[in-house]
């Protein structure tokens, strides 16, 4: 009997570290495809205070614009996937407070799905003919302009559910036994920090800043490597999970 209990235990780690593993994954096709869909081709393609030259430059760049889609909705595969993932690589630490951080995990892929629509939208008027002939050339540059600045926002909006989710995945890393505890607090740092992000662009927007970002970056990267190359510590995964 104390036998197979032990066989029972160490396979539940071993189960655990392949998703640790498998979590690391989905992060850096996150990591990338993000970097890719909401930086590369954004910074490439819009024009900031000019709709006319956006409106332009989205006509001129068709199938750039729809990968850039396409591997968005990659990242929204890898995040939903990894809500589940950290539920239960974090489940033994406390199983309300992870699944709680599911929930806003799953809400801020929710929200952001919502401002991509916007963003996919903003090209419509260029891409689609039977709108390119009904509207004008002015109305189509307000409706891209509209469409982005509507992105923009939506995408900022997005960062209070991603930031708190992060936040308590960061606490339960630190509380963990099989987790390094460095970790777990640059993942409350980040959290905490796009949490402010937030909202400064609410409530004081004067005070916004990009370098609030750079401590989930400083957050990701480790965790990355980590899940990756370290997984958990076997030995100390729970009995009882």
């Amino acid at each position: 009997m104390r036998q197979r209990k032990e066989v029972d235990i160490a396979t539940n780690a071993f189960n655990a570290q392949r998703l640790a593993r498998l979590a690391g994954v989905l992060v850096l096709i996150s990591i990338l495809a993000g970097g890719f869909a909401e930086v590369y081709v954004p910074g490439r393609i819009f024009v900031a205070g000019d709709a006319a030259a956006t409106a332009r430059s989205l006509a001129g760049h068709p199938a750039l614009f729809r990968i850039s889609f396409a591997v968005y909705l990659i990242e929204a595969a890898c995040d939903v996937t990894l809500a589940l993932l950290f539920y239960v690589l974090l489940r033994p630490v406390n199983q309300y407070v992870s699944l709680l951080a599911a929930f806003f995990g799953l809400v801020s892929t929710s929200t952001f799905a919502f401002a991509e629509l916007f963003y996919f939208v903003a090209a419509v008027p260029a891409l689609d003919v039977d709108m390119f002939r009904v509207l004008t050339t002015s109305q189509r540059d307000t409706f891209t302009f509209i469409a982005i600045a509507l992105y923009g926002y939506g995408g900022t909006v997005f960062m209070m559910f991603y930031g708190i989710a992060t936040l308590l995945r960061g606490y339960l890393w630190y509380r963990s036994t099989y987790l390094p505890r460095i970790i777990g607090a640059l993942l409350v740092l980040g959290g905490a920090s796009f949490v402010v992000k937030n909202v400064a662009v609410v409530l004081a927007p004067k005070y916004d800043s990009d370098l609030l970002l750079l401590p989930m970056f400083a957050a990701m990267i480790p965790l990355t490597a980590w899940l990756l190359l370290k997984g958990i510590d076997r030995s100390r995964w729970p009995s009882q999970t």
